[in-house]
C-alpha cells in the first residue's frame, strides 16, 4: 500500500488591496498585503497509475476535476520539468472546505498545496522562489500562496517581498461569507480607475495598516450588496480591522484575543445562520 501523503491549501486575505493602474495586457498593477490562515482546503494523495482528482466537502458542487482544474495542472507543469521518475502519477482528493469564488484564494491555495506535497516527497532540493517561479503562470497570487506567510506583493501580486515588522503571526481572525459568489473579472473591471496612492511607505506599520484600504470593496458591494452587510456586522463586534479580502465576497476581522474572536463567531452564528464563517489565526 502506498504511502498517504497531506497538504493543507491554507486560506488567503489580502489584509489590505491598493489598485494603482490598469495595464495594458487587461490585468492591473496593484499593491496587497497578503496574510494566511491557518485553516483551508485539505489535499490528500497517493501515488497511483494516473493522475486523478476526487473533489469532496462543502464547496465541492459544481467544481471540475478535469485537467483544467489547477491541482492537476501543478502536477503537469512538475512533471514536464522535472520528468515523471521524479513526478509520479498522483491519485488526489481535494477536500473544499473554503468557498469557492470569495476572495481567500481557494483555486490558487490548492494549487500551491499540491506543489508542496510534490516538494515534500520528491522534489526537496526545491526552495519557495523556485517551487513559485515554476508554477507561478498558473495564477497571480500562487506565488504568495507557496510560502503562505504574510507579504506584500506588488505588480499584478506576484512580486514578493517581506515585512516581518508587523508581527501578524498568530493574531486572532475571523472569516465571514454571505455565501453569493463574487467574480473577480466585473469587479477589477467597475474599479473607477483612481489611483489613491501607496499602500506603504517605509517603514511598514499597524497604523499604516488601519489606514489602508480594499480598492475592490466598492466595486464588489455593488456586485453583491451583502458585503456591506457583513463588514456592517463586523465592524459591530469591536474587532481592531474588518475588511473584505480580494475581490470579496469573503471579509474578515482581526482581534486581539482569541475569546473575543470567539465572542463574535457564536454571535454572527446565531443572528447570521447562513454566512459561512472561519475562525482560526494568521500564520
Amino acid at each position: 500500500m502506498s504511502e498517504v501523503m497531506q497538504e493543507t491549501g491554507w486560506a488567503k486575505i489580502n489584509l489590505a488591496l491598493h489598485v494603482r493602474a490598469r495595464r495594458s495586457d487587461g490585468y492591473h498593477e496593484i499593491e496587497t498585503l497578503f496574510a494566511f490562515v491557518d485553516g483551508g482546503d485539505g489535499i490528500v494523495a497517493e501515488v497511483a497509475e494516473a493522475d486523478r482528482l476526487t473533489i469532496v466537502g462543502e464547496f465541492a458542487e459544481g467544481l471540475s476535476a478535469g485537467g483544467d482544474n489547477l491541482v492537476l495542472q501543478v502536477l503537469t507543469l512538475l512533471r514536464a520539468r522535472y520528468g515523471a521518475e521524479r513526478v509520479p502519477p498522483l491519485a488526489v482528493t481535494l477536500t473544499k472546505a473554503l468557498p469557492v469564488a470569495a476572495g481567500v484564494g481557494g483555486g490558487s491555495a490548492d494549487a500551491a498545496a499540491t506543489a508542496r506535497l510534490v516538494r515534500r516527497h520528491f522534489l526537496p532540493e526545491l526552495g519557495d522562489a523556485v517551487l513559485a517561479r515554476i508554477i507561478s503562470p498558473l495564477g497571480a497570487d500562487i506565488a504568495a500562496c507557496v510560502a503562505s506567510a504574510t507579504c506584500l506583493g506588488v505588480g499584478v501580486g506576484e512580486e514578493l517581498s517581506a515585512v516581518p515588522e508587523l508581527r501578524l503571526g498568530g493574531t486572532p481572525v475571523l472569516l465571514v461569507n454571505p455565501c453569493q459568489p463574487v467574480a473577480t473579472g466585473p469587479v477589477f473591471a467597475a474599479w473607477d480607475g483612481i489611483d489613491r496612492g501607496e499602500l506603504f511607505g517605509d517603514p511598514a506599520g499597524r497604523a499604516q495598516l488601519l489606514a489602508a484600504r480594499n480598492d475592490l470593496q466598492r466595486p464588489a458591494t455593488a456586485q453583491c450588496p451583502a458585503i456591506a452587510d457583513v463588514l456592517l456586522e463586523l465592524g459591530a463586534l469591536r474587532p481592531w480591522l474588518a475588511r473584505m479580502s480580494g475581490s470579496g465576497a469573503t471579509c474578515f476581522a482581526l482581534f486581539d484575543a482569541a475569546a473575543e474572536r470567539d465572542a463574535a463567531a457564536v454571535s454572527l452564528a446565531q443572528s447570521h445562520p447562513h454566512w459561512w464563517q472561519m475562525a482560526g489565526a494568521l500564520r
